[in-house]
């Protein structure tokens, strides 16, 4: 077959399947209760776009000939924003601020039930209640009337809700709005898993939050977006809620409402400068003259190796972005926001194999004008992840006020320790059990747990220190017991008679 003809068939195949998953998408909608009807459209609506260009694309979405180094002025230091100072009228500068924290995730991955922000992280303070004793702060400091968003996902909305009215009495007015509700499509078939709108049931895994780029479309048919217009805001500072690292910044703020050039950024990406431990996250480049953020799994695979070089890409997006809302209305009312389509493979419990569509927020970076990079220290990028990050953040390597977490000042050197901790402490609740109390951390470099071992109160770990119980064995770290480069192994337990 000649390449014309192979290329009409493939065409043809494509318009088939497009028409299929319509059909599919159709019998979903009309179980849809009335109530439930527009925002379902809405949904399913989404989800054939994205669809649509799924089917378009082909093969990496970047030609890597193409990728280059940012130029200069396009990522700039923290410190010269800094150095402007801030004006006498802050309190002016920060009421056109609006805090969105992306809250779709669940606590699955630390061993919890239910939305990931509602893990104790700091003397019993959630997430959640973390940024809003920061808001709060923020507020009632400048007397502002900064609000608080949450992008929750059908995964967390029920309980989130239930949670706020916790927070009544609190200087911070909170809004919520939800990120559309996509269906996993069959891997082999492409079509459909759900066969209607409910997600109980047999349906539970058929549906799936499609990932935080889906934000610009959500909080635009929220209402909320023009809401907050009307109102005079004009920037969303976009972050997830699980970095303790990513609080407001008034000097960033300062630098986007009083640019120094007159021109105004329309978007702001917070970068950091890579370690070892980030060579997997996205970088700016520049890419057609536009800055574009590229994810590993944009990278052909001859290229990987050379994405994760730290000598090349030597920052990554630490997903703290500052956004113009004007700008995003029009941006959206365009549909000219254009996001590469992450292709996420999973596999569900009964062993179906299916795929999801996701898009990342930053990628919408290069839609936007006059956008740049600014090169923010590591202590705006505080990520719990893991069980390894909580005991980061619990220890006295931190100190807390009014919702932020600073570095001590009794802590030497400014970065922090690398901690591993072993599969016998994934879930919260077996790590919290593994510790009587949280060590004393201020002079550790690196530290390796593995296996059944179990702290004792006032423990202190300093150097490197790694703890070793092999298949069988119990490691108790005695209370009190202070190691200083130590490599502990074997067996060693502690009874009380």
């Amino acid at each position: 077959m000649s390449q014309d003809g192979a290329s009409q068939f493939q065409e043809v195949i494509r318009q088939e399947l497009e028409l299929s998953v319509k059909k599919e998408l159709e019998k979903i909608l009309i179980t849809a209760p009335s109530h439930e009807f527009e925002h379902t459209k809405k949904d399913l609506d989404g989800f054939r776009k994205l669809f649509h260009r799924f089917l378009q694309e082909k093969g990496p979405s970047v030609d890597w000939g193409k990728i280059q180094r940012p130029p200069e002025d396009s990522i700039q230091p923290y410190e010269k924003i800094k150095a402007r100072g801030l004006p006498d009228n802050i309190s002016s500068v920060l009421n056109k601020l609006v805090v969105v924290k992306l809250n779709g995730g669940l606590g699955t991955s630390m061993g919890c039930k239910g939305p990931k922000s509602l893990i104790g992280v700091r003397n019993e303070n959630t997430f959640l209640d973390l940024t809003v004793q920061q808001i709060e702060h923020l507020n009632k400091t400048y007397n502002t009337d900064v609000p608080l968003v949450l992008m929750n996902s059908f995964n967390t909305d029920e309980d989130t809700k239930k949670i706020l009215q916790k927070y009544s009495h609190c200087r911070v007015k909170i809004y919520t709005f939800n990120q559309s509700r996509y269906p996993r499509i069959n891997k082999e078939s492409l079509l459909p898993v759900a066969k209607d709108v409910s997600y109980s049931g047999e349906n539970t895994e058929a549906w799936y939050p499609p990932g935080h780029g889906d934000i610009y479309a959500s909080f635009y048919n929220s209402g909320l977006l023009d809401i907050f217009i009307g109102e005079g805001k004009e920037y969303i500072f976009v972050s997830n809620i699980d970095n303790l690292g990513a609080t407001v910044d008034l000097y960033i703020l300062n630098h986007l409402m009083n640019p120094p050039n007159g021109k105004r950024c329309e978007f702001v990406m917070e970068v950091t400068n890579k370690t070892r431990a980030d060579v997997k996250g996205g970088t700016l480049t520049q890419y057609e003259g536009k800055l574009r953020l590229v994810e590993i799994a944009q990278v052909p695979k001859a290229h990987v190796d050379e994405f994760k070089s730290v000598s090349k890409f030597k920052i990554f997006n630490t997903n703290n972005l500052w956004i113009s809302l004007a700008a995003v209305k029009r941006l959206q009312e365009q549909n000219a926001i254009d996001m590469e389509i992450i292709v996420n493979p999973k596999t569900l419990d009964g062993g179906l194999n299916v795929i999801q569509l996701e898009t990342a927020v930053g990628a919408a970076i290069k839609s936007f004008e006059n956008s740049l990079g600014i090169n923010v220290p590591r202590s705006r990028f505080l990520p719990v992840k893991t069980t390894s990050d909580l005991l980061l953040v619990m220890s006295n390597l931190y100190s807390l006020n009014a919702g932020s977490l600073t570095m001590s000042e009794k802590r030497e050197f400014p970065t922090v320790p690398l901690v591993k901790l072993g599969s016998s402490f994934t879930k919260v609740q077996d790590y919290l059990r593994r510790f009587e109390s949280i060590p004393d951390m201020l002079e550790l470099d690196h530290l390796t747990v593995s296996g059944d071992v179990t702290f004792g109160k006032n423990v202190s770990l300093k150097g490197t220190v790694i703890i070793i119980a092999n298949h069988g064995d119990r490691i108790d770290i005695p209370p009190g017991a202070v190691l200083e480069n130590k490599i502990v192994s074997g067996n060693l337990r502690i009874l009380d008679h």
